[in-house]
């Protein structure tokens, strides 16, 4: 067994060295080298469609790559609207499901491109190794062939040795030997080169239009389902400027000892001189004139007595009236310029929103108008400034009083 190993690369080697010389020798023109135009042009042609070929695996590879890359951003980008895109909001379903319905739409293009497509055109470009492999070995035949016609050429021109029969029949075996190998080769490769060649378009054919229809098919779906997408947002849109989904200010409340309703019919009538009407007091005043300038001036407490007032709602709306007079009467009094009446704090407030007012208890704030005459004043909120730091901004009625 050593031996024949051995004498295998015994063998390898003089095969290596003999093809080594005459490919210098062929080289420097010193023998000649078969020619086959044909095969030649064959030749070109396989190199160029295996160039293309790799080319476009290696593009298409990288674009698949690209493709997977998008579809997981994309599927966080619709992951994040889908979060936030709130329940109470219109078509806040609808939205959810053509979400769903985006991320089917980008698994079945990836899975397309890549069954269809990739895997395809790898098997199309796995041909060229294998005919790459079979075109050198048929060049190294090629060598062994012209290598063995030089030496019997050699020989028999040689005539010191042509009464060397067995040297010349031995020689003569050997080139047909090296020539039916060439040949066998030869011949199976200028078959299956241009067949190869040929097929180039059918292939292109098959590969692209699957691509391509992958990609309309795909790019069409999503169309629709960004149409669908964006007349959601629009709805959103229409309902947000008819102000469904503004958010309105609440009224504070108070803290414990918050005025109540009676409370502040309490503070107003204290304020003007006289208390809250009873029955009691109503049948006394039937008897007596009431002797506060207060009453004089302003007939309201007449007015409440004469009636004999015993409801909460009358007295309410006597309140009312008087409350109307009493800002009135604060119009006219010497207030700056844009200032509606002045209001001291009942109570501390502490700002919740920067377009809003602090204060303290005691604290005195002239009331103004809103900015924007066609801003909506919010319900239970005034406009004002303090006087003292020169602050602005919205504040809670019921934390004030008017003074």
């Amino acid at each position: 067994m050593a031996e024949s190993k051995s004498a295998l690369i015994a063998k390898s080697v003089q095969k290596h060295a003999g093809r080594a010389k005459e490919k210098i020798l062929q080289n420097l023109g010193k023998v000649d080298r078969t020619a086959d135009e044909i095969f030649d042009e064959h030749l070109n042609n396989f190199n160029k469609q295996q160039t293309s070929a790799n080319k476009l695996q290696k593009e298409f590879n990288n674009y698949i790559r690209c493709i997977r890359a998008t579809q997981a951003a994309s599927k966080n980008v619709m992951d994040v609207i889908t979060e936030i895109y709130e329940s109470q909001w219109v078509g806040a379903d609808a939205l959810a499901v053509q979400m769903s319905s985006i991320e089917v739409l980008w698994q079945d293009f990836s899975h397309k491109l890549g069954d269809q497509v990739l895997i395809p055109l790898n098997t199309y470009t796995a041909q060229f190794p294998e005919m790459k492999k079979k075109i050198e070995k048929r060049g190294r035949k090629l060598v062994d062939f012209d290598s063995q016609r030089h030496s019997f050429q050699s020989l028999q021109s040689n005539s010191a040795k042509r009464k060397d029969d067995l040297k010349i029949t031995k020689a003569k075996e050997q080139l047909d030997e090296a020539r039916r190998t060439y040949e066998l080769l030869n011949t199976e490769l200028h078959d299956e080169l241009p067949a190869l060649y040929d097929s180039r378009i059918l292939f292109l054919v098959s590969n692209l239009q699957t691509l391509f229809a992958s990609e309309q098919v795909f790019h069409s779906e999503t169309s629709k389902i960004f149409a669908e997408l964006e007349a959601i947002v629009d709805k959103l849109a229409t309902d947000s400027q008819k102000g469904s989904y503004t958010f309105k200010k609440t009224v504070p409340s108070s803290p414990s000892s918050s005025p109540t309703k009676s409370a502040n019919i309490h503070d107003v009538s204290l304020k003007n001189g006289f208390s809250s009407p009873s029955k009691e007091n109503s049948n006394h005043s039937n008897e007596t004139e009431p002797s506060s300038p207060t009453y004089q001036n302003t007939g309201l407490a007449s007015n409440v007595i004469n009636k004999n007032v015993e409801s909460e709602s009358d007295i309410n709306k006597n309140v009312e009236t008087k409350t109307v007079e009493e800002k009135t009467d604060l119009k006219s009094q010497d207030l700056p310029e844009g200032v509606l009446y002045k209001v001291k704090a009942t109570y501390k407030y502490n700002k919740e929103d920067t377009d809003e007012l602090s204060f303290d208890v005691g604290d005195e704030i002239f009331v103004i108008e809103y900015d924007d005459p066609e801003e909506q004043q919010e319900e239970g909120w005034l406009m004002g400034i303090k006087e003292s730091t020169k602050e602005k901004g919205m504040f809670p009625a019921n934390f004030t009083k008017p003074i």
